[in-house]
C-alpha cells in the first residue's frame, strides 16, 4: 500500500509545485507560506478529529514531540524556502532542484539511520541528480 501513497505524494507535489508557482505570483513567499501552512494545518487536524484519532495524542512521548517539532521546522524552512524560489524562478527549474531532497534522504538515511546502501541506490541517486541538473542546466 505504501507505494500506492507514495505515487500519490508524488502527484500532489506536482500539482502543489504548479498551483505554488501560480498562487505566488506578485506576492512575498512568506505570506505564501503562511497562507499554505494555515490550510495545510486545518486539513490535518481536521483528518485527526474526523477519523477519530484525537484521542491518541496520550501515546506520544517527549522523543516523538521533539522530532516531530524539529520535522516540522525543517518543513517549514522548506517551504519557506520553495516559496521563495518560486517567487523568481521557472517551476520547471525549481522543482527538480527541490526534488534533489531525495538525493539528500538517501544520504542522510545511509549514514544517521544506518539503511542499507546497495550498487542500484547508488546508481539511482546519481541518475536523480544528474536528471535534475540536465533540466536546471
Amino acid at each position: 500500500m505504501w507505494k500506492y501513497y507514495a505515487l500519490l505524494s508524488a502527484f500532489f507535489a506536482a500539482l502543489t509545485a504548479i498551483l505554488a508557482k501560480v498562487g505566488v505570483h506578485g506576492i512575498n513567499g512568506n505570506v505564501a507560506t503562511a497562507i499554505r501552512t494555515v490550510v495545510v494545518l486545518c486539513l490535518a487536524w481536521g483528518i485527526v478529529i474526523l477519523s477519530g484519532q484525537f484521542n491518541t495524542l496520550k501515546a506520544l512521548s517527549k522523543t516523538n514531540l521533539l522530532f516531530l517539532i524539529l520535522s516540522g521546522m525543517a518543513t517549514g524552512l522548506s517551504w519557506i524556502f520553495y516559496f521563495k524560489a518560486l517567487e523568481t524562478g521557472d517551476v520547471s527549474k525549481v522543482a527538480p532542484i527541490d526534488k534533489l531532497s531525495v538525493v539528500f534522504v538517501m544520504l542522510l538515511s545511509f549514514t544517521l539511520l544506518g539503511e542499507p546502501m546497495s550498487l542500484k541506490t547508488i546508481i539511482g541517486g546519481v541518475l536523480i541528480t544528474l536528471g535534475a541538473m540536465m533540466l536546471v542546466i
